[in-house]
């Protein structure tokens, strides 16, 4: 053999404690998530259960909002660029993501110094504390440097998330009973820590600037070298480098196998079409929310409790879907909510033509309501979605394939941004012009229903059976995906940013 595991046991075995009486009524429930956290640190080691709240809850979920916010208000304030110069350098920031395979793969297959995560959450934490001081305290960054450390700390964040899905997708396997309970601990974190850092992102920007915010991320970064130095994980000994050359070509030859199969191929092809051609504004309408002669002139704390709210649109949407949309087929649903993607973002056309003032409704009802209906809608857009990828990953390479499809929805909103950023370009959309925003919220709400047009390249039967033909299942024949696929797959989306 080229390399040996020497299992580390992650948890000695200790006397059963004896079960308390289950409190009922009010002390109850609210001592019940304490007893949910401490079940599952029993059981699965504490270290795991606090990695996961770090990288979910604190890291990826409180920092999104934060970091979107703060990165917004530096972009116009600070570096004074353009709308449509933010737009594309937005998409450029999200580049680590797209690239997520490869770190995927990298944490499976090379291990450091013996070990497959610590080196990676070491690596991670560093380069996003490093990149984040790095932009706060210094005052006369260039455009490029800056825009490198932004790109840096989302590399961080990206390479966290890869590291403690695989540490979930293992614990999913040895503890299957409590594979569900994970998920749901994952979501929770990573939904209470976004609504939490939307809600916080404007006060902190105003009491001290977008600066001062990414001297702030600096500390859930560091938090995630925390992660690294308390992590639980087996030791490899002799192990064999001459081999990762080649995985890498095998898992390159399967992804490429599967990709040339039409069933696959088509329905990548309409979500990378679907993304790219929902046209990103969100710079120009910012800039136009802050405006203080053109635009309503909102405050930071008004514009970050629009994200906030918007946060909890999304999970009304994955509520809808899943107790009502669900067990319909994908085509269907997808064409209404591809065609009520694109009028719902007409209702930006009442607040920048001041159709709402004449109407007498102030501008904040809009936009909240706005917030809410866009973000439900684009996350029923893109459940169906996140399902029919679940089942389009081969036998054998489900979690890789799953990250690759990822990647896809990641290029897709990497070309949406940059064909926005074009748009509002064109249409000379400026840092005071806004005389044709209107024309890029028409443009903009034309072409997301155009996906409509390409439905045709996706599955319209029953989206519980399966999809791909028996000789792709391998050992899932006759099967749903296996149930570590599955967690790998839901642990892989749970953090995924917003991007209506």
């Amino acid at each position: 053999m080229d390399e040996e595991d020497e299992r580390i046991p992650l948890q000695e075995k200790l006397p059963q404690k004896e079960k308390s009486p289950q409190k009922n009524g009010i002390w109850g429930a609210i001592f019940s998530p304490f007893n949910w956290l401490s079940k599952l640190s029993d059981e699965l080691h504490w270290s795991f259960v606090l990695g996961v709240v770090i990288v979910y809850g604190i890291n990826q979920g409180l920092c999104l909002g934060l970091s979107k916010i703060s990165t917004q208000y530096y972009m116009k304030d600070v570096q004074k660029l353009q709308p449509s110069e933010a737009q594309i350098y937005h998409g450029m920031i999200m580049i680590p993501w797209i690239v997520k395979p490869l770190w995927g793969i990298l944490t499976d297959t090379v291990p450091v110094a013996g070990r497959r995560r610590r080196p990676y959450f070491f690596f991670a934490g560093i380069i996003g504390a490093v990149s984040m001081i790095i932009l706060s305290i210094e005052t006369n960054l260039i455009l490029g440097l800056a825009l490198f450390l932004l790109i840096c700390g989302s590399a961080g964040a990206a390479i966290a998330d890869v590291t403690i899905d695989a540490c979930v997708t293992e614990n999913s396997i040895s503890h299957p009973s409590l594979a569900g309970e994970m998920q749901s601990l994952c979501g929770l974190c990573s939904s209470i820590g976004q609504l939490f850092g939307y809600t916080i992102s404007g006060f902190l920007v105003h009491l001290i600037g977008s600066k001062g915010v990414f001297g702030v991320l600096s500390i859930p970064a560091g938090l995630v070298i925390f992660v690294g130095l308390i992590i639980q994980e087996p030791l490899i000994r002799n192990f064999s480098y001459k081999r990762v050359s080649q995985k890498f070509v095998d898992a390159g030859r399967a992804m490429w196998t599967a990709l040339k199969c039409p069933v696959v191929w088509r329905p990548c092809l309409y979500m990378y079409l679907s993304l790219a051609v929902s046209l990103h504004i969100h710079e120009g309408m910012f800039y136009w929310y802050t405006d203080a002669q053109a635009g309503p002139a909102f405050s930071q704390e008004m514009v970050g409790s629009i994200s906030a709210v918007g946060a909890i649109g999304s999970l009304l949407g994955v509520l809808l879907y899943q107790n009502i949309f669900r067990k319909h087929p994908f085509r269907s649903v997808l064409f209404w909510a591809q065609l009520l993607y694109g009028a719902s973002s007409l209702i930006d056309l009442l607040l920048v033509l001041r159709i709402n003032l004449t109407l007498g409704i102030p501008d904040y009802v809009i936009v909240i309501f706005d917030a809410v209906v866009s973000h439900m809608i684009g996350r029923l857009k893109w459940m169906p979605l996140l399902v029919l990828s679940s089942k389009l990953c081969p036998a054998g390479i489900e979690g890789t394939f799953f990250a690759l499809l990822m990647s896809i929805d990641h290029v897709g909103s990497f070309t949406a941004s940059w064909g926005g950023g074009i748009l509002l370009h064109g249409l000379n959309v400026t840092r005071t012009s806004f005389d044709n925003l209107w024309l890029a919220v028409l443009v903009r709400s034309f072409f997301r229903v155009l996906p409509i047009v390409i439905l045709f390249l996706v599955p319209s039967g029953d989206p519980n059976l399966n999809i791909l033909p028996i000789e792709m299942l391998g050992a899932k024949k006759g099967e749903d995906l296996s149930d570590d696929s599955e967690m790998e797959m839901e642990s892989l989306l749970v953090n995924k940013a917003n991007q209506n």
